[in-house]
């Protein structure tokens, strides 16, 4: 798993290549998380277009990055999320959790929407 960091204007944007299915790949999201909010960053958008397989310990997560970011004032998009992601969490239910997006851009933009 590798992630990409990049920040656009107050919104960071992760990136994420490979399979999310556990150790120590949820160690590293969980950390890129954690080291967003201690730098005071309350968006983020996660770019799912290139995680081909996800487990439960990978959705596991990516719902611990949304609390964590929740309870520290912030908000968390999903953009590009395969069709197998999507499949796992229409199955999980956590579609109704996640705000998910077709492309970053998208998401992006519902940062600003939501601002007005």
């Amino acid at each position: 798993m590798q992630i990409k960091e990049k920040i656009e204007n107050d919104i960071a944007i992760l990136t994420m290549k490979g399979d999310l299915l556990g150790e120590p790949d949820t160690t590293t999201v969980r950390d890129k998380i954690y080291s967003l909010v201690s730098d005071e960053v309350k968006k983020v958008v996660i770019d799912l277009g290139s995680v081909n397989y996800m487990n439960s310990s990978g959705l596991g997560s990516l719902i611990s990055a949304l609390t964590t970011m929740r309870n520290s004032g912030g908000e968390l998009r999903l953009a590009r999320v395969g069709t197998k992601v999507q499949n796992l969490f229409v199955i999980t239910q956590l579609v109704k959790v996640f705000d998910t997006y077709e492309t970053v851009d998208r998401a992006l933009a519902s940062f600003k929407a939501k601002k007005k």
